[in-house]
């Protein structure tokens, strides 16, 4: 079969805006304030930001044209968000952060048209913020969505949502949040979910406290939300009755790709700082970067880089194909999420004192990527799913 892995003349200059853009605009801000979105101003340097992405041609890569986006494919956006992840605060000067970015990309899927002006438009032009209620504390959904327990329940006009979600990204400041809720069913079974959509002040809905975690890049925190009779009309429903878990496949495999083009963007960056430091430092009679055991870790580093590329160039094609991509977004989430912690640690590692010291980026780069292994779905899970798949397959085959 043809395989063709050059991108578009447009793609390309795309991808070379974008990084000029993060390096000479956004990377000055997180170093400044160090990684930490809220003390570098929260959405106030959101809004900012986001008008110089605009002003530069790079805002929204992902979302649809007609509001404002420049609508890439999967396959296209993987370039340009690991650029703007060179940046820990690039995704959200162009809008492609987590939850928001995921959000856009289901809304434009599922949602009907009213939904898509009242909810998607503001979404994906930046004027204001999303979350996305699903993980809940347990005994309640978290690795395994099935055990699902936030419910709505049927009345007149609407639904009655009840139930408590925790670390949910964003939550803090957002405008509507997506939320996950069983309306049949109980905890463990596999169907029986549906997803509301619901502005952020309506009565009911509470954010809570924030739950400190290590990263620091991704605005308005991981909370807890308390949903308390939260009443939402008929015309709420995101999609249909009883298919939230059908939906949230659409967002998902998506979502854990884009996390892996933008947290290799910063390993990257880790990389690149430790390769020229050792490039050019002296130590036992040579450049550190001539040691055969400097090298190996370069080495290492090169190979986990290029690895990851070739697995999520691999799972947004099936995406781009219009396939669940189910194994591959498994296999592609597991890998990168590794080896993108090996990457930054490895690159620490080569900076000696340094590498663990604020004046080098590279100890907040391994705050921030080592969530990773864990934030949508820890790599046990994929695991399993990917041995699951594999076995399943061999059965059909033997009693085909």
């Amino acid at each position: 079969m043809p395989i063709d892995l050059t991108y578009s003349a447009d793609v390309l200059d795309l991808i070379e805006r974008t990084r000029a853009f993060v390096r000479e605009t956004v990377l000055p801000i997180e170093d400044e304030h160090g990684g930490d979105i809220t003390a570098a101003g929260g959405d106030e340097i959101r809004v900012s930001m986001q008008k110089a992405a605009r002003d530069a041609g790079v805002f929204a890569p992902h979302a649809p044209v007609e509001f404002g986006g420049l609508g890439l494919n999967m396959s296209d956006r993987a370039p340009v968000f690991e650029e703007a992840g060179y940046s820990l605060f690039g995704p959200t000067a162009l809008n492609i952060a987590a939850p928001d970015e995921g959000n856009v990309h289901m809304l434009a899927h599922i949602a009907d048209p009213d939904q898509r002006i009242q909810y998607l438009e503001p979404l994906a032009r930046g004027e204001l913020r999303s979350g996305f209620a699903m993980t809940e504390p347990a005994p309640g959904a978290g690795s395994d969505p099935a055990a699902l327990t936030t419910r709505a329940a049927k009345v007149e006009g609407g639904w009655r949502i009840n139930g408590v979600k925790h670390f949910i990204t964003g939550a803090d400041g957002a405008g509507f949040f997506i939320i996950m809720a069983r309306t049949s069913g109980e905890p463990g079974d596999r169907g029986g979910a549906t997803m509301f959509l619901a502005p952020a002040d309506a009565p009911g809905l509470r954010v809570g406290r924030h739950i400190t975690t290590l990263d620091r890049a991704m605005i308005g925190g991981h909370c807890e939300v308390y949903f308390e009779d939260l009443f939402v009309p008929d015309e709420a429903v995101l999609g249909a009755v009883d298919r939230g878990y059908e939906y949230a496949q659409v967002r998902l495999g998506p979502a854990r790709m884009t996390h892996v083009m933008r947290w290799l963007g910063a390993a990257r960056r880790g990389h690149d700082i430790a390769v020229a430091r050792v490039a050019e430092r002296e130590g036992f009679g040579s450049r550190i970067g001539d040691l055969g055991m400097a090298q190996k870790m370069i080495a290492d580093n090169e190979i986990d880089i290029a690895a990851t590329r070739a697995l999520l160039v691999r799972a947004c094609w099936e995406l781009d194909q219009g396939d669940h991509a189910g194994n591959a977004t498994s296999i592609a989430k597991t890998f990168a999420a590794e080896a993108i912690g090996r990457i930054v640690d490895n690159s620490i590692q080569l900076c000696g004192g340094l590498g663990v010291s604020d004046d080098l980026p590279l100890a907040r780069l391994s705050r921030e990527v080592r969530p990773f292994r864990i934030y949508d779905g820890p790599s046990e899970v994929h695991r399993w799913a990917i041995a699951k798949r594999a076995v399943g397959a061999a059965r059909r085959a033997a009693h085909g």
